[in-house]
């Protein structure tokens, strides 16, 4: 850890990085730094809010629509795909051209989604839709960490710990707020994508204001690709497989509940869909703020062993048709992905060199996409979730025996 903490004050020459002053940016706020991480973090959660409010009205579009299974899975998949791509250029991109750029690009690629989810003809609308949103995300996600991280260098820790309220408040408000709206509003697949657009209108407007929050900038590299640096590796490679994990349980919950709630529960209201989802997420954004003041390698191993034996439990309440049970074990295995969901980031972004921020966020947020994606292309059936729970469940484990042996190295003499 010495070396890591180290690396982080190393002049741009000895990072072996080429770089440039980024030009002063004129804005209105005063005080940059305050300002600009309220309108970063509101925007990551209206992002991840907007990833999520479809989830709950897929069921009405395939009435609509017509369409099968198989095509609801590449739906959702899409997304995933697409948010892999943009992570794969949005951070080194940020780095080299500037962080306002890309999430005013991002943003307009927001509204461009809402505007084909409200003008959907057909499933192919929807394609377009979630392909645009997932890119979209993709590039926020990256960009507003590597951007949190410019304004307070020395504050990982605890813009690891607010990211990760951020984004499990977002997902809950989202599919909450679809599960409400596509129930009970009058045009259910028109006004959650109205209500969104505002809000979108919104934060547009403010980072069109906000300063530019890059110091210096990279050299621009035609040879984009996610880089972790030597010296963070550890951290980096618990922090990717406890990430994995947490966001496979964000899949498989986001994409299978509401085929739980028609197959396990036998409910086709909306709200039931929404609330198993929503268990999860806000049990798990309430267990981030009453957890902030313990250690994040701590809390991430605990969170990943609680939430693969809750995930377990799970798994035998689906096969049961509890409904009750469903619920309880939702509730629980919030309570271990909420620490385990934001303290992988927390303790990594504690450590991450200045110059290769956007790079290694990306990296991180690479991991993330991935790992929601899968689910999507599994789902469908609850005996899947029977075995993709199981699995998952073995992966948790993992992420907590690989952040055993981290904690462990750390307190070897001689060693970090």
């Amino acid at each position: 850890m010495t070396g890591s903490r180290a690396s982080m004050s190393r002049s741009p020459a000895a990072t072996g990085v080429s770089r440039r002053p980024g030009p002063a940016v004129p804005g209105r706020y005063r005080q940059p730094g305050g300002k600009s991480q309220v309108l970063l973090f509101g925007l990551l959660t209206l992002c991840l809010a907007i990833s999520a409010l479809p989830s709950p009205l897929y069921g009405a579009y395939q009435r609509q629509f017509g369409f099968s299974a198989l095509t609801l899975t590449v739906i959702f998949a899409v997304y995933g795909v697409a948010a892999l791509a943009a992570l794969l250029v949005a951070g080194q991109l940020s780095d080299s051209i500037g962080r306002k750029p890309v999430l005013l690009a991002a943003q307009v690629m927001l509204l461009a989604g809402l505007q084909l989810f409200i003008a959907a003809r057909s499933p192919w609308w929807l394609l377009a839709a979630r392909a645009l949103h997932g890119a979209a995300i993709g590039s926020i996600v990256a960009t507003v960490g590597a951007a949190l991280l410019d304004l307070r260098p020395a504050r990982g820790a605890v813009i690891g710990r607010l990211t990760g309220i951020a984004l499990t408040s977002g997902v809950t408000v989202g599919v909450l707020g679809g599960a409400l709206l596509g129930q009970f509003a009058p045009r259910p697949l028109l006004t959650p994508y109205l209500v969104a657009g505002t809000a979108v209108l919104v934060t547009l407007a403010g980072t069109a204001l906000m300063p530019e929050p890059l110091p210096a900038r990279t050299a621009l590299n035609l040879h984009i690709r996610p880089r972790v640096p030597a010296q963070i590796r550890g951290p980096f490679w618990f922090a990717a497989v406890s990430t994995g994990a947490t966001w496979a349980v964000l899949g498989l919950y986001l994409s299978l509940a509401p085929g739980l709630a028609d197959q396990a529960v036998g409910s086709h209201n909306l709200l039931v869909g929404g609330t198993i989802a929503a268990a999860l997420t806000g049990t798990g954004a309430v267990a981030e703020l009453f957890t902030r003041r313990a250690g994040a390698l701590r809390l991430t191993i605990g969170g990943d062993l609680l939430l693969g034996t809750a995930l377990l439990a799970s798994v035998a309440a689906v096969a049961a048709h509890s409904a009750w049970a469903i619920y309880l074990t939702a509730v629980v295995m919030g309570a271990g992905f909420g620490p385990a969901f934001s303290n992988s980031l927390r303790q990594l972004a504690a450590v991450i060199p200045a110059a290769q921020r956007g790079q290694v966020i990306s990296a991180y947020y690479l991991v993330g996409y991935l790992s929601l994606a899968i689910p999507a292309v599994l789902a469908g059936l609850t005996h899947t979730y029977l075995a993709f729970g199981t699995a998952v469940a073995i992966t948790c484990g993992a992420a907590g025996w690989l952040g055993s042996r981290l904690a462990a190295d750390r307190h070897t003499p001689g060693t970090g």
